[in-house]
């Protein structure tokens, strides 16, 4: 007899596909090649989902972030690269841009006078590591932008 689903055992993919209202026999069909015993299996974490299923469960359970997860929580390759998105409202995704690009404008010049010689001195280090994290924030607030944008196309997809 398998485990009774409680809400501190459901995994992000339960959680998405209940959230559609949808049982694991009603996912099985709209996805057509995953069973409903693969769904079971995955949301109880006894299987690790293959991308190709991510990306069908994204599209049925219109939740875009489950390809973000998927790739910064269980694909070895992901976890050191790629980072895990919030998503969030677009009015803080936007402001977040606008800060990110602001910083960088402050510090394009010295990021000019560091690239000019192609190497990075040592009194040079400090300053390069400072504009390549502001990058990273850059690209952090960039992608939540497309996490949005995918998430808002996913839910309108069901009101045409």
């Amino acid at each position: 007899m398998g485990r009774k689903s409680i809400k501190a055992n459901k995994n992000i993919y339960q959680l998405s596909r209940e959230k559609q209202g949808l049982t694991r026999e009603a996912a099985s069909e709209l996805m057509v090649y995953i069973s409903d015993d693969r769904i079971e299996k995955i949301e109880s974490s006894k299987s690790l989902p293959h991308p190709e299923e991510i990306m069908t469960m994204a599209d049925c359970y219109k939740n875009a972030a489950l390809c973000n997860y998927y790739c910064s929580n269980e694909c070895p390759i992901g976890m050191k690269y790629v980072p895990e998105l919030e998503l969030k409202e677009l009015p803080s995704i936007t402001l977040e841009v606008l800060n990110s690009l602001n910083q960088l404008q402050k510090k394009k010049d010295r990021m000019i006078e560091i690239a000019v010689d192609g190497k990075i001195n040592p009194d040079e280090k400090k300053d390069f590591e400072e504009i390549m994290s502001e990058l990273q924030r850059m690209a952090i607030s960039a992608n939540t932008l497309r996490l949005w944008l995918d998430q808002a196309a996913a839910e309108s997809e069901g009101e045409d």
